[in-house]
């Protein structure tokens, strides 16, 4: 508790217990962890290249071995590699010195083998962003979407009154319009899916030259290839000293995009509550005001769209900074991609509150039913496509004259189509019609879900 209280950041304070499924992939151990794996494997990757003869093939069981110790890092591993770093001024380097300490001498030398620091960290960065998104961060948004379905389907048939430019439009039904945001969600969901992440592996400034230097007869662009391709990522073979960051930048992008969805969203739920036409389950013993007793505030929403704010602006910003790197290399990539995961932080946390306000959703049908009752000109939109159809050459004219800027009743309305010259069929569907059932094929919509 009193680590939470003396935190700087939120996400490692107040709200550390919602996003500490993200520690496993973005925390400081788990960097070492991933440098680790990167080292570990490459060293056994380095075994099992046939013409690299002064390093025999590692048994399967020292594999294993291996392979345990970033597999098993634990706190106190952790805090030796980081003793070392104090020591040396020098994070890549104590994992090296670390692993050292745990292999026969032997083997010291081909650990970090002709590698450059970034060969080790743009892999590294890469998994821990493509971990942290699709174990944790993507449940999370599957779990919204779901939610979101199931509320759509729910309440596909919920006719409610449609505000275009903040005027009464055409109705829709609610289940329609959360309909738009999960087709809108399933596009980023899939697009997040299937996205591959870069990887290089060429040395100091992407030639391979003391790779080449010392092995000239080894194939290490195929071995670099297979290597990258071992781990989950997609070999990019010209570089500088740096993986130039534009694959990650697209992902970070795919995560802008959807939380400007889940924005749209949150702001439109907030609105509906507003008008009256949502409503949100009382929670026993919860306060909504300090000093208005009355009041449920929709603090879950508020609280998702500020932490996308954030997000966005953290991950426009390292979409926009990680490219851009000075000739073949500067440092500016490295501490700012160690905020990739408090980027993500703040996306997930939005997720948590967007699925807490959805659980409280409830729709007041007597308030929808009276927005939509005192909306009668909504229905001048079918009125005039009817006269079209009749031949009508001033139907728009007609319905103008007869709505723009007021507000008609059914009365009004009834009066109007009884006066109208236009075939018995088409009139008596123009009288059966109201503002509640006058929505199109909406629920079939979300049917297409």
């Amino acid at each position: 508790m009193s680590n939470q209280l003396n935190a700087i950041s939120p996400l490692d304070g107040r709200y550390v217990n919602s996003v500490k499924d993200l520690s496993a992939y973005f925390s400081e151990s788990a960097l070492m962890q991933y440098r680790l794996k990167v080292e570990i494997e490459y060293l056994i990757a380095l075994g099992n290249e046939k013409t690299i003869k002064e390093l025999p093939v590692f048994p399967k069981d020292e594999q294993i071995r291996l392979q345990k110790i970033y597999q098993n890092l634990n706190t106190s591993a952790a805090k030796k590699i980081k003793e070392i770093e104090s020591d040396i001024n020098h994070d890549v380097k104590a994992v090296e010195y670390y692993l050292q300490g745990k292999v026969n001498k032997v083997f010291h030398p081909w650990i970090h083998f002709a590698l450059t620091s970034e060969d080790v960290n743009n892999l590294s960065y890469s998994l821990m962003w493509r971990d942290g998104l699709k174990q944790a961060y993507l449940p999370a948004l599957q779990s919204v979407n779901k939610e979101l379905k199931k509320l759509a389907r729910k309440y596909k048939k919920a006719a409610m009154l449609a505000l275009t430019h903040g005027q009464p439009a055409t109705p829709t039904t609610f289940g329609k319009e959360l309909a738009v945001f999960c087709a809108r969600l399933d596009r980023k969901i899939d697009q997040i899916k299937s996205h591959k992440l870069l990887g290089k592996f060429g040395g100091a400034t992407g030639t391979w030259s003391a790779h080449i230097t010392a092995y000239p007869k080894t194939n290490w662009i195929q071995f670099a290839s297979k290597f990258i391709q071992s781990l989950g990522l997609r070999p990019n073979l010209i570089t500088t000293q740096i993986e130039p960051h534009d694959s990650i930048a697209e992902s970070y992008h795919q995560v802008i995009q959807v939380n400007s969805i889940l924005t749209d969203l949150c702001q439109d739920m907030w609105a509906y509550i507003s008008r009256g036409i949502l409503g949100q389950k009382k929670v026993a013993g919860e306060v909504g005001s300090s000093t208005m007793p009355h009041k449920i505030n929709p603090i879950h929403l508020e609280n998702a769209e500020g932490n996308m704010g954030l997000a966005n602006a953290l991950l426009n910003h390292l979409a926009v900074k990680l490219p851009v790197s000075r000739m073949q290399r500067d440092l500016t990539d490295s501490t700012s991609l160690r905020n990739q995961g408090v980027a993500l932080g703040h996306a997930y946390l939005a997720l948590k509150n967007i699925q807490k306000g959805l659980s409280r959703i409830i729709i007041n049908k007597i308030q929808m039913e009276n927005e939509l009752d005192n909306h009668w000109e909504v229905l001048a939109e079918a009125v005039q496509t009817i006269l079209r159809k009749a031949g009508k050459p001033d139907a728009y004219e007609q319905l103008k004259v007869l709505t723009q800027g007021q507000s008609i009743d059914s009365r009004s309305m009834t009066e109007f189509l009884a006066g109208l010259k236009i075939p018995e069929e088409d009139k008596q569907k123009l009288l059966s019609l109201t503002p509640n059932s006058y929505i199109g094929i909406a629920p079939k919509l979300v049917g297409l879900l």
